[in-house]
């Protein structure tokens, strides 16, 4: 696969490819030069209520990613995720973020819908092992 997960603060590796942050807000403590950033499609990301209820109230990793989807299908973010594809078709993508585990993250569902080619709203972005 083209696409990989990893964290925004890790050093950058040649084998990167493209470089999509996948987060909304920009990392905190980390320089913009130094996070070597190529894009930044703010329209990928979770909604605020969305975050705030997966992080605030504890939801489930496996509601998160449904909730998630469903957010992917709307034509905003549906339009960027078709963007992201397109760069996976041409080279390694590797989506960043600054979560702590980012293998239980949004970056995590996004790779897996990449990664599967499937559309929106399928509910099967999560691997096995992840929830």
């Amino acid at each position: 696969m083209n696409v990989r997960v990893r964290r925004v603060y890790e050093p950058s590796e040649p084998d990167d490819g493209v470089r999509v942050l996948v987060d909304r807000l920009w990392p905190r403590g980390l320089a913009k030069d130094a996070a070597r950033v190529d894009e930044w499609p703010k329209a990928l990301t979770p909604s605020t209520e969305l975050r705030r209820w997966f992080h605030a109230d504890g939801g489930s990793y496996e509601e998160f990613a449904e909730r998630y989807e469903a957010e992917l299908a709307e034509p905003a973010a549906a339009e960027a995720l078709d963007g992201v594809r397109g760069l996976v078709r041409e080279g390694p993508v590797t989506l960043l973020t600054a979560s702590k585990t980012p293998e239980r993250s949004h970056a995590a569902v996004l790779a897996g819908l990449i990664g599967e080619g499937k559309g929106t709203g399928t509910g099967k972005s999560r691997q096995k092992g992840k929830g």
